[in-house]
């Protein structure tokens, strides 16, 4: 007798022994750290549970090794409050006077134009204990700089900036404007001697010409705040001035504090 196997059939079933044969070698491979490299470029959060920690891409594990971080002791019911500033629209005196009424340390990233036109402000961040950043003297997309010397001028621009309004050196904090990073950029601020500053809670408060309301502002910010979170304002927003005394009033009596990035480990 003659049995017949079509072509087809003989490819499927070495192709299914092979597999078989690989799969003790597959396990092995340390999938999750290899995916997650370079291929993550854009900080996003998702968050699933009120006053839990967000889901993030990659984690803090990952993050710590380039002495990044997004959220701070996740034990303790702590807050660091970061303000992000391209510009000034107004609205940072009234907030600078809602944070020294709190007591409450925060940290401005502030890029070139900011620094130029509002030097005053910059010394009196410095003046009331606030941390300056560095996020960047042009605010371009760092994930597309491959140029280490060219990623080390985007800061070093700034921080002379920087030094020449206050006469001090800059802390050596850095947040990638629109937060877009490639691990090679994780690299670079590192042996800069930089910390990454991402961030656990923000929404959408910075389109100036689509503000959100009071209400809409302080629901989402209460429900989302969550313990060592590090929280990302923009000061151009008209509602986060107007929110920030009764914002900061609402989680202190949660039972929040607030920290300076000095204090971050």
């Amino acid at each position: 007798m003659v049995i017949r196997i079509h072509k087809r059939t003989l490819a499927i079933f070495f192709a299914s022994v092979l597999i078989f044969c690989a799969l003790p070698y597959l396990s092995e491979i340390p999938i999750a750290e290899t995916s997650s490299k370079a291929t993550v470029t854009d900080w996003g959060l998702s968050f699933r549970e009120p006053g839990k920690t967000p889901i993030t891409d990659v984690s803090h594990d990952y993050l710590r090794q380039f002495d990044a971080y997004f959220i701070g002791d996740e034990s303790k019911k702590e807050i660091y409050l970061t303000f992000d500033a391209g510009y000034e629209n107004g609205f940072t005196p009234e907030i600078l006077d809602v944070l020294k009424k709190h007591n409450a340390p925060a940290a401005f990233f502030l890029v070139g134009n900011f620094i130029d036109r509002e030097p005053e402000l910059v010394r009196r961040m410095v003046a009331e204990g606030h941390t300056v950043g560095n996020h960047t003297s042009t605010h371009p997309d760092m994930s597309k700089i491959a140029n280490p010397e060219s990623f080390k001028a985007e800061l070093d621009a700034l921080s002379e900036k920087y030094r020449n309004v206050t006469g001090e050196d800059m802390k050596l904090f850095y947040r990638p404007p629109q937060g877009k990073f490639s691990e090679a950029n994780l690299q670079a601020a590192q042996k800069l001697g930089y910390k990454t500053i991402f961030w656990s809670l923000a929404y959408a408060d910075w389109d100036n010409s689509k503000q959100p309301s009071r209400e809409s502002a302080l629901k989402t910010l209460c429900e989302r705040i969550h313990p060592g979170a590090i929280v990302l304002l923009h000061s151009t927003s008209e509602t986060n001035s107007k929110i920030l005394d009764e914002l900061l009033t609402k989680w202190e009596d949660m039972g929040y504090s607030f920290k300076s990035l000095d204090e971050l480990t």
